[in-house]
């Protein structure tokens, strides 16, 4: 179904050989005495991301990045400078690169290290050319990097660092097949092909068993949110769950819950047509969730997850909901549906219910691209986080800094609670006041948490476009390695 290729990953003590060397040289040091003679040397420049390529022999290339100050030296900007060796590795038709690793410091530990550049290297490889024809385009495909090898000096004991650099290239991998599920179009990528996605996953991990809730058994049910959404479309909706038995038996288990609107034309409410196209992302925090689950079986953590994803079309037609419509929540509240392009909450509190009742999920969190406003707040530097409990607050941003993937936390506050509330019922899904919209859509998903511990992720800035240098402007698979380091964390 996903078409990413693999990247064989290992960590060598001494030396390596392979098609490109990586040397990260931060500013004060010197290339090495061996490298010193060689042509070009003197050119080394080590201001933070500066290469120079040199040939200390016909056969051999020798790529030197400048890593800037060291006391400045960044798991992230590890991840950039990998990035960019990978850039000059396909520039050469290298298939492998053998990346001598930095000396361990205050600032960045050597697993660290290892996993910043596993990850940069990975995630700088993604691409997205499947529907390019043969003959659209004249130019040869470069080379792919099939093997990364990371160099540590003679007589390191590298274990510990193999077992990092085998969690990096999982959740990299991950990210990368979530950002090939957000790239796809929405007339390929519809609710019965994320469910496919899950059944797959199923059937690669034992320990992960699915059940998919079609409309009939949202209306059943009585998932007001979801029934509502997805009147206005032809494509089938789910509710896609997912359940992960990685730890003891009756463990309480960690809840994901990932809003996946595979096409949001806002409904009645129709969005203006300018970028219009890039609602398929919408999907973007059902994609983060699913492929999290995936890595989390392909590491074999050992803790129990459970996972809901609400996946739906939002389109307007003569039997999609209208605004002023009311509806009434999985949980018994009413909304009145005031914007049909306020849908993502709708569908997540029905989720974010069923997570909690039905699974059984004693913490939560939800990742979602929900609101615009958190653009205009945050960019596409950090994710917007939400909570109703400062200590899972806390573990949750601890694993974004971990990851680079960053959260900034929103403020909840009785008075935001306030503009929730609805005319003719319990709650409205858009407030006449436009004001606080990000926080305004964390407190109503507040509403269907059942008091549990539960961090809402608004990742409508950070899932594509961030410019990142080892994402690039496209899709990001926001949220997967966060995920994937949470779990680690939680499972000891």
């Amino acid at each position: 179904m996903l078409e990413h290729p693999l990247m064989q990953v290992e960590v060598l003590s001494g030396a390596a050989e392979a098609d490109l060397e990586v040397l990260g040289l931060p500013d004060g040091e010197s290339v090495p005495a061996g490298i010193a003679e060689v042509p070009g040397a003197g050119d080394v420049k080590t201001a933070f991301k500066k290469a120079t390529l040199l040939r200390p022999s016909d056969s051999e290339r020798l790529l030197v990045i400048g890593l800037g100050d060291r006391n400045e030296l960044t798991a992230e900007r590890l991840r950039v400078a990998a990035a960019a060796a990978f850039r000059q590795a396909q520039a050469l038709d290298a298939t492998s690169i053998a990346w001598a690793l930095p000396e361990s410091s205050d600032h960045v530990e050597l697993p660290v290290a290892v996993a910043a550049i596993v990850e940069g290297t990975i995630l700088a490889s993604y691409r997205f050319d499947r529907f390019h024809t043969s003959d659209a385009d004249d130019a040869p495909k470069p080379a792919a990097v099939e093997r990364l090898v990371l160099v540590a000096s003679e007589g390191t004991d590298t274990d510990a660092l193999a077992a990092e650099a085998r969690f990096a290239r999982a959740a990299a991998e991950g990210t990368n097949r979530a950002r090939e599920l957000q790239d796809l179009p929405a007339n390929i990528l519809n609710p019965t092909y994320l469910a496919d996605r899950a059944r797959q996953i199923s059937v690669a991990f034992e320990p992960v068993t699915v059940d998919v809730i079609d409309r009939a058994g949202m209306e059943e049910a009585g998932m007001g949110g979801l029934v509502a959404v997805s009147q206005g479309t032809a494509a089938e909706p789910a509710l896609i769950t997912l359940s992960y038995s990685g730890g003891a038996e009756g463990q309480a288990p960690l809840g994901l819950v990932g809003k996946a609107v595979t096409f949001d034309s806002g409904g009645i409410s129709i969005k203006p047509s300018a970028k219009m196209e890039e609602m398929k992302f919408d999907m973007s925090g059902g994609a983060a969730v699913l492929e999290a689950v995936a890595t989390i079986a392909e590491l074999g953590l050992p803790l129990n997850v459970v996972a809901a994803i609400p996946s739906t079309e939002n389109m307007p037609s003569g039997t999609a909901t209208r605004p002023g419509d009311i509806i009434t929540q999985l949980n018994g509240k009413t909304v009145e549906v005031n914007n049909t392009d306020a849908e993502g909450r709708l569908i997540l509190a029905d989720a974010l219910t069923y997570c909690v009742r039905e699974m059984g999920a004693e913490r939560v969190v939800d990742l979602a691209t929900l609101t615009g406003a958190v653009l205009v707040a945050l960019g596409s530097t950090y994710t917007a986080l939400i909570s109703n409990d400062d200590e899972w607050a806390s573990a949750v941003g601890a694993a974004g800094e971990r990851t680079g993937e960053l959260v900034w936390r929103l403020p909840l506050h009785e008075e935001y609670k306030e503009l929730t509330k609805g005319r003719f019922a319990d709650l409205t899904n858009a407030s006449v006041k436009r004001k606080a919209g990000t926080i305004y859509a964390g407190s109503f998903l507040e509403e269907f948490v059942d008091s549990k511990p539960w961090v809402h992720l608004d990742i409508a800035g950070t899932a594509w476009d961030t410019g990142r240098d080892y994402v690039g402007n496209g899709a990001t698979g926001v949220g997967v390695r966060l995920l994937t380091s949470l779990a680690r964390e939680l499972s000891g």
